[in-house]
């Protein structure tokens, strides 16, 4: 082909026989078209191939698809030959095996002139796939240690720092590149003056027992600024158990650890009735303790205009004395023109500055060089003072001399004002300021008055502990306005589902404490129960619907503890069981626990066997139209006697079944018994046009619900116009798919739906739209208070104009007096039901109300 002569099999066999088998290294031999001449057996194994299988072939096989067509030129100088490049020096490459599978080569290339017309190329193959993982691996980590924003730091067992990335550099301003600090004791260099040389010991024993160290610590940067930081430590052991590195995490957490230590200082002061002008000392000295740099300063503004001093306790006396008493106006230095301007005034150098004309003398002569001010505010936006930082040397504001600035005005305002507003005071010291709930000072202090109470009386109370269920989860997901406005919504429902002797308090964080007084713990785990469906209701966060849930635990007094720390504590340890026992539970706290779960357990027992064995009953209650003095059709209501445990209420027992999965089974008998009295009362002639089930939102998720309705409607030989299913406003929170598509079967049918309570849930106006109801039914705690709140009648009116606007019938339910049934009258509701006629009945005894009330009926008119 071109003039060579393609050395054979034999001729490579010839001259390098069985030596190229004995070496764990591939060889590859091949001539200058790439034509694979031999394939020894460490090569097999790397690239898959069989021997057979390559001889005679492109060596481009092994390369990967994009790359194959730069071997088909065969190797001459100047084609850009993928291997010839090669020659020039060993290089690492991707190869394909056999099964597909990529790995990383190392390949050497020479050149063997086997005599003047055959030359042979040798490639060495190493396989140094795992190497390029570590180090792709050791990149990887590489840049995740450098280009984090944390600062991470690493010392040998001893404390010295043998390793730290650019943040940690970058937090304590060392200079790139430079390893200056490296060998050095960590803690002296981060805490300088606030290391305590016993310290080391201390936590390098804790170190080599195991124990990770956190804590929260003032470390100082180059510029000598503190910074407040959370330092996490983990140590590392070799493999014989010896301490050879820590690693150290550093977080910047300044701005909260100011206004924590500031905040907690003051306020604590404030609380215990401390003089305004020694809480005024404490800041000063806190913020000269954070801030070595600065003398702080406060003085007050009198009736008269003129600078009062409260606190200096770095400034020189005499300069105090010299500015007490001083008229404030414009061109009295930083404070008085600040205070008269009412804006921050900054003295960058008080000798050339105009406002210290004349005056800065009283300054420079005391060695304060510059002078920084902000006016104090009332609520009202009155100036009651002045905040300032003072300077030793020319000086202008810093960010963090500023963030000092703010909490500290905002706290001297909370101070002064103390006297005209002690209301704010108190709320501060002792009510959560985002959801107005008692915090844990005033928590404690209540509930230690209702323990003390009971002690006296020999009542018992339960104290519940509440954690909100992945409430994390909320505030990382759609952030954290959402998760204050998740925490504010949780404590409106806690407030509405307590007792006015009850006590509601936010703890911190997702934390809540409900003290019920007086209950057992029978009423407890019911009330507990409510407090749970109330708190699950579905709510909208930032455009997405969510259903809350929590764990609660609860322990009961006196039996559980005689005080509320301990209460409290065996409350938490329960909340914690049942945290770990699946979320959206509660637990009492010891054996108190077991009883209620046995109860429980018996009580779901006792439903069961009410189901199977007929123990459930419905009664009745009517539905009257008005304006034809006539029966409208009756609503089916589940009653449950049991033998020994005597009348369960529906919301408990139904509830239940909810829980624990029965509510179909509930339902459908429901169903089925309603539609066969309803037949029956059809063939004893008894007038009932209809009648209507309460049906739960989660048979909706059932797409067979509509056959079943349609399979009992004719084996009782009813129509479908005959049933109305009554659904709560919880189906408008459904996310649940199947649930629309079920409604519009059901409705599909021809049976009517009704939207039962409305007005006390979600009352979407534009999901309500989109659902295929027939009628609502105004909730009976409008109807309780139409008589006597104005609000209440103009709701059941605009709830009605509602109904008709959307062409829907409107129920009025829980009508109990005359009067109530004559304003809904006027109002033009047409169909009511309630106590004023009759509660729900057994049919036997329905049929004998029929009787009595039609004829009163008939003589009325």
């Amino acid at each position: 082909m071109n003039g060579k002569r393609m050395a054979s099999a034999d001729d490579i066999s010839r001259l390098f026989g069985s030596a190229m088998e004995q070496i764990d290294v591939g060889v590859i031999l091949f001539d200058d078209e790439n034509r694979i001449l031999h394939f020894n057996r460490a090569m097999e194994l790397i690239s898959g191939w069989p021997r057979a299988e390559v001889l005679g072939r492109n060596v481009g096989l092994l390369a990967p698809p994009a790359m194959r067509d730069r071997y088909d030129t065969g190797l001459h100088p100047g084609t850009g030959n993928r291997i010839h490049q090669l020659l020039n020096q060993p290089r690492e490459v991707q190869l394909i095996r056999k099964d597909g599978q990529a790995c990383w080569i190392g390949v050497a290339l020479s050149q063997l002139h086997v005599d003047d017309h055959c030359a042979v190329h040798m490639a060495f193959i190493r396989d140094v796939t795992v190497p390029r993982q570590q180090q792709e691996r050791t990149r990887l980590l590489s840049l995740g240690f450098d280009h984090t924003d944390s600062a991470v730091l690493i010392t040998d067992g001893e404390g010295r720092i043998v390793h730290f990335n650019t943040g940690f550099a970058q937090m304590l301003g060392l200079e790139p590149g430079k390893d200056t600090v490296l060998g050095q004791p960590a803690l002296p260099l981060l805490l300088r003056q606030d290391y305590a040389p016993a310290r080391l010991p201390r936590d390098l024993a804790r170190l080599r027992a195991g124990e990770h160290l956190r804590s929260d610590e003032r470390v100082y940067g180059g510029d000598g600024e503190p910074l407040w930081c959370s330092i996490t430590t983990n140590p590392i052991f070799d493999d014989y158990g010896t301490l050879v590195n820590l690693v150290s995490v550093l977080t910047d957490i300044t701005h909260s650890k100011i206004h924590e230590v500031l905040q907690n200082r003051m306020l604590d002061a404030m609380v215990r009735e401390v003089p305004t002008a020694d809480i005024m000392l404490l800041l000063c000295r806190e913020v000269e303790h954070i801030a070595p740099q600065v003398i702080a300063s406060v003085l007050r503004v009198d009736a008269e205009g003129r600078l009062r001093t409260l606190a200096g306790p770095s400034l020189p006396q005499a300069y105090s004395d010299s500015i007490d008493g001083v008229m404030i106006g414009p061109r009295v230095g930083s404070c008085g023109t600040a205070a008269w301007c009412g804006q921050t005034v900054v003295a960058s150098d008080i000798a050339s500055d105009p406002n210290w004309e004349g005056i800065r003398h009283l300054a420079l002569d005391h060695g304060l060089a510059a002078c920084w001010s902000t006016p104090i505010k009332s609520s009202d936006d009155r100036v009651l003072g002045t905040f300032a930082f003072y300077y030793r040397q020319p000086h202008a504001p810093d960010p963090f001399h500023q963030l000092l600035v703010e909490v500290s005005v905002h706290l001297c305002a909370l101070a002064l004002e103390r006297e005209e507003a002690r209301s704010r005071i108190r709320k501060l010291a002792f009510y959560d300021d985002l959801t107005g709930l008692p915090n844990r000072n005033l928590l404690h202090a209540q509930a230690d008055q209702a323990i003390s109470a009971a002690r006296t009386t020999g009542n018992v109370l339960a104290v519940l502990f509440i954690d909100l269920d992945r409430f994390k989860q909320v505030n990382d997901s759609l952030g954290h306005p959402a998760g204050d406005e998740l925490l504010r919504t949780i404590a409106r429902r806690l407030q509405e589902e307590v007792g006015p002797q009850d006590i509601v308090g936010r703890l911190a964080g997702d934390e809540f404490v409900v003290v019920l007084t007086p209950c057992d713990a029978q009423a407890a785990a019911e009330r507990t129960e409510r407090i749970q469906r109330r708190l699950s209701r579905s709510l909208s966060l930032a455009d997405i619907a969510l259903r809350p849930s929590a764990s609660i635990g609860i322990s009961v007094f006196p039996h559980d503890g005689p005080d509320m720390e301990t209460l409290l504590h065996r409350a938490d340890m329960a909340m914690y069981q049942a945290k770990h026992s699946g979320r959206n539970g509660f637990r009492f706290f010891s054996h108190e626990m077991d009883k209620v779960a046995q109860e429980r357990l018996a009580l779901e027992a006792a439903l069961r066997e009410a189901l199977e064995d007929g123990g459930l009953q419905l009664h009745y209650q009517p539905q009257i139209n008005l304006q034809e003095h006539s029966l409208h059709s009756v609503e089916a209501l589940a009653r449950w006697r049991h033998p020994t445990l005597g009348q369960i209420p529906p919301g408990r027992f139904i509830a239940l079944a909810e829980e624990c999965g029965l509510i179909g089974d509930l339902d459908q008998w429901a169903l089925r018994t309603a539609c066969r009295q309803l037949a029956r009362w059809r063939r004893q002639g008894v007038g009932v046009p209809s009648i209507s089930v309460n049906l739960s939102p989660t048979n909706f998720h059932n797409l067979d619900l509509p056959q079943q309705i349609a399979q009992i409607l004719q084996a009782e030989a009813l129509a479908p116009a005959d049933l109305t299913v009554e659904i709560t406003e919880d189906v408008l929170l459904d996310n649940n798919p199947a649930t629309l598509c079920t409604l519009e079967a059901v409705r599909a049918l021809g049976v009517r739906l009704s939207m039962d309570d409305f007005g006390t849930g979600y009352s979407s106006l534009s999901y309500l739209r989109q659902l295929p109801i027939s009628e609502l039914k105004l909730d009976r705690s409008f109807v309780c208070d139409i008589e006597h709140d104005a609000v209440a009648a103009a709701l059941t009116r605009a709830i009605l104009h509602i109904g008709h606007s959307l062409q829907l019938d409107v129920v009025a339910e829980g009508v109990e007096s005359a009067e109530q049934l004559r304003l809904l009258g006027e109002q033009g509701y047409r169909v009511v039901q309630g106590f004023h006629f009759t509660p729900a009945l057994p049919a036997e005894q329905l049929c004998a109300w029929l009787q009595q009330w039609r004829p009163a009926t008939s003589t009325a008119d």
